[in-house]
């Protein structure tokens, strides 16, 4: 028998797909490659870095520069000083201090971010660079992060340099970055869990491949093996856990993710051929998914007030010898700490549910959460008009402000990666999915709330995959002529060429009113493309 009759057929690549009888060209590996990716080449690194260092300078040059008569700006108004009280109520590097003096009545987030800006503040002291330092260092591990993600999802240097262009290009990412306010450290946890979760799906995987290499697979009955410490899990936990100690909304991440990190066990025990593998996911690791990604993070929002329960000046820390808690109430039979922790959280929580459309809260850069999926209603920062510049007025403006290339293909690039999953079965858009919907879906529901573009913050990495994806599945139907060199420019490539391009233009275009360069009031109006941006 010859040597071609006895040759295996290969396997088809998980990227074909059949439409009509006819099948179309498997994507290049460059492009996609199932598993994890590929080891780092020299041109990997060399683009990783090219783009680290853009995304740094941008967050940090003239970041010092805008302030209110050199006081903080907009909400950095309410962050900031709070985050020099912890600095002058110092216990020490560990335990930090707490905010002494509310300003506005109630603290109503946690303590983390505010701990982070501290430390920038106790470094660089109570100065601009003091105030902004954490977060740009937050903003730039953010673009770090979802290159990173881009490269694991896709196994490609394209995948990695399209995801790492459009979010150094982003400008609410940008601007979140260069502001003392508590936003990008929520985006930077929420962004680093998605990462690890993606490195533990990984391992998983090559944990059963070995297993069913070795044929003990089937030793463990239905459900298959427990599957033991998952260091990876456990990372993205913690990460969880310092997105709820930014704010309260990390628990819709918990949530989320906590389905779908069962969802992708189940599914890698069904891909080695395990009977019930839901019964195997839920029963064998189940409370080991509920430890790491609900137990943990809830152990690091109580750590987050380690400050607020040792200084005795803290806020509400003595709601007992205040009489803030009645003697009726049942809280007294708990110790004093204890109930007043609880209390105070009840105040918070009143508070978030009381500054309602409908009560009459108002602010005039209110928006609502359908109005963030197209950067209808930005957030201006900072503004100094009828600066006298010679032949007409000038201004300086700072607006939180989604770069259009970006923000305006988010509903058609949503709708496209819902059908990419349901019909065509790429499940590389289930994890951006899952971090969309956690950072969108829920404010839907509480709809009526006072809300600002900011809040759309943590969608944005989400959106910039799904980008990326779209991205490479446009470069993934090039069809070279034959013999062409692979940089021959074909329809495809000019397509995303231009459309990355069209990104870079506009983050040039939009960078006045994104950094506060100075500007004639005709250049200003040139800017407004939309009567609700004035």
């Amino acid at each position: 028998m010859t040597a071609a009759a006895t040759t295996t057929p290969p396997a088809p690549d998980r990227a074909t797909t059949a439409t009509g009888g006819r099948f179309k060209r498997p994507a290049r590996n460059w492009l996609w490659r199932p598993g994890p990716p590929p080891a780092w080449s020299r041109w990997d690194a060399v683009a990783f870095i090219v783009i680290t260092a853009l995304a740094v300078a941008t967050r940090f040059v003239a970041l010092a520069r805008t302030t209110d008569k050199h006081t903080p700006i907009f909400d950095e108004k309410h962050y900031v000083p709070q985050a020099y009280n912890m600095v002058k109520s110092w216990i020490g590097p560990v335990t930090g201090g707490t905010e002494l003096n509310p300003g506005y009545g109630l603290v109503v987030h946690p303590p983390l971010g505010k701990q982070l800006i501290a430390y920038s503040e106790l470094i660089f002291g109570y100065t601009p660079l003091g105030w902004r330092g954490a977060c740009a260092v937050a903003g730039s591990l953010t673009i770090v992060l979802i290159m990173l993600i881009a490269r694991r999802l896709t196994g490609s240097t394209a995948g990695m340099v399209i995801a790492g262009v459009i979010a150094t290009c982003d400008g609410v990412l940008l601007v979140g970055s260069r502001f003392g306010m508590l936003d990008i450290f929520l985006v930077v946890a929420v962004t680093a869990a998605v990462y690890f979760l993606l490195v533990d799906r990984d391992d998983v995987n090559q944990r059963l491949q070995e297993a069913q290499m070795a044929g003990i697979l089937d030793c463990y009955g239905p459900g298959g093996p427990r599957l033991g410490v998952r260091w990876w899990r456990l990372a993205a936990g913690v990460c969880l856990g310092l997105a709820l100690s930014v704010k309260w909304s990390g628990l819709y991440y918990m949530a989320v993710f906590g389905i779908v990190i069962v969802a992708a066990d189940a599914a890698a025990r069904a891909r080695h051929g395990i009977d019930r593998p839901l019964v195997g996911a839920v029963i064998k690791d189940g409370f080991a998914s509920f430890a790491a990604l609900v137990i943990v993070p809830v152990l690091l929002y109580f750590w987050s007030f380690r400050a607020w329960f040792a200084q005795e000046t803290s806020v509400y820390r003595h709601s007992f010898s205040t009489g803030k808690i009645p003697e009726d109430s049942w809280l007294r039979m708990l110790p004093e700490g204890l109930a007043s922790f609880i209390d105070y959280h009840s105040d918070v929580l009143k508070f978030h549910g009381s500054i309602t459309s409908s009560s009459g809260h108002s602010h005039p850069w209110d928006s609502k959460p359908w109005a963030w999926l197209a950067s209808v209603r930005p957030v201006l920062y900072s503004s100094h008009t009828d600066i006298d510049c010679g032949t007409e007025k000038c201004r300086t403006m700072i607006y939180l402000f989604g770069t259009p290339a970006i923000w305006w293909v988010t509903v058609p690039v949503v709708l496209w990666a819902i059908w990419s999953v349901i019909i065509r079965h790429d499940n590389r858009f289930l994890i951006p999915l899952a971090g969309f919907a956690a950072s969108f879906l829920p404010w839907l529901i509480v709809y009526d709330r006072q809300m600002y573009f900011f809040y759309a913050e943590p969608m944005v990495p989400f959106t910039i995959l799904m980008i990326t994806l779209v991205c490479l599945q446009v470069l993934a139907a090039d069809t070279p002529r034959p013999g062409a060199g692979a940089r021959q420019l074909t329809v495809p490539r000019v397509a995303v060429i231009a459309y990355l391009s069209l990104v870079v233009w506009m983050f040039v275009y939009f960078a006045p009113i994104l950094y506060g360069i100075q500007i004639t009031d005709t250049h200003y109006n040139w800017l407004m493309w939309m009567p609700s941006w004035h």
